[in-house]
């Protein structure tokens, strides 16, 4: 799909059309200056992305105890509810005002040896009688998100000055995230502590991200909070830890929150988190190696657990082993 471009200097980050020449050095530019642009021309239809956000909606509208039913397990697939995630503990006083669902790939059945693998496993979903459309919603998006994923993998590389197929070699069988979330109407208070999501960087390899019309997001740029408005038929993305390690630094994963200042208004947004194959270890990429590594090389599954243990007290408590302890 062909999306008409606001004008760039209208934006507080780079908007990228994916299908144009150069590219490439215009996705370096913004990962290296920012590490958050604007992707447009995406091919995800406009159908299906409003149809993510009727039945998102539609779930978090339920009676607590009906989400309750499938509230995340130990492989933090399902509902989470508000009070359960505090991005930045150090400066939030509350946990951050929302709630949201996890829709993972691999999903795998239960009882296969690869359940057991670290991050996979089966997908929880409501029942159809309960939310009748979630289910095969949510997958088109899915699917359709995973396969954007892959097509801006050889983007990425080429960015690096790497063979356009050095990621998607990695992403033979990548943990993917879907992840819809509803913020509610209470005012942010930052200076308070109190925040829709508090600031952190994304832990994986890249976040695609839609919202409705309501802003929110705002990133660290030059010292100050800067605020990156929705815009019709573009995906925000952004650098996550992950592809900044192994990029030694060159590609910048950077700081973000997200804060209502228009108390009463409500706001959904779905994000879409990227990392290659669980068992693949992200070390200093040779084009980046200019100085020397500034990273210890660590595993997708090893990094991604011990951030989840960190952060998300339900996943925390239902996994006591060493990734609780990272």
């Amino acid at each position: 799909m062909t999306v008409p471009l606001p004008r760039q200097e209208d934006l507080p980050v780079p908007l990228i059309d994916i299908k144009q020449p150069g590219a490439a050095q215009a996705v370096r530019e913004a990962c290296t200056q920012h590490g958050f642009m604007y992707v447009a021309n995406h091919d995800v239809p406009d159908e299906l992305v409003a149809r993510q956000f009727e039945e998102s909606r539609k779930f978090f509208a339920l009676p607590f105890e009906e989400k309750m039913k499938v509230e995340a397990d130990s492989k933090a697939r399902g509902y989470t509810p508000l009070g359960e995630q505090t991005l930045d503990p150090k400066h939030q006083t509350r946990p951050d005002t929302k709630e949201s669902y996890y829709i993972w790939s691999p999903d795998v059945p239960a009882d296969s040896p690869e359940a057991q693998l670290p991050l996979h496993g089966t997908n929880q979903w409501p029942p159809a009688d309960m939310a009748p459309g979630f289910k095969p919603v949510m997958q088109a998006y899915h699917k359709a998100m995973a396969a954007l994923s892959l097509r801006v993998l050889p983007l990425i590389a080429e960015a690096l000055h790497l063979p356009r197929e050095y990621f998607l070699e990695r992403f033979t069988n990548p943990l993917m995230t879907l992840r819809p979330i509803h913020y509610t109407a209470e005012e942010s208070k930052p200076d308070q502590g109190v925040l829709g999501a508090g600031a952190h960087t994304d832990w994986g390899f890249l976040t695609y991200l839609v919202t409705d019309t309501t802003p929110g997001l705002q990133i660290w740029h030059q010292g100050a909070w800067v605020d990156v408005p929705p815009i019709p038929g573009a995906f925000v993305c952004n650098i996550g830890d992950l592809l900044q390690q192994w990029t030694n630094g060159t590609f910048k994963s950077t700081l973000h929150r997200v804060v209502n200042l228009v108390p009463g208004r409500e706001r959904y947004s779905c994000a879409f988190f990227t990392s290659p194959d669980y068992d693949a270890v992200v070390e200093c990429l040779p084009t980046c190696a200019e100085g020397g590594p500034k990273f210890p090389p660590v595993t997708c599954a090893t990094y991604l657990e011990g951030k989840y243990a960190a952060t998300h007290a339900g996943y925390a408590q239902k996994n006591k082993g060493p990734a609780a302890e990272e």
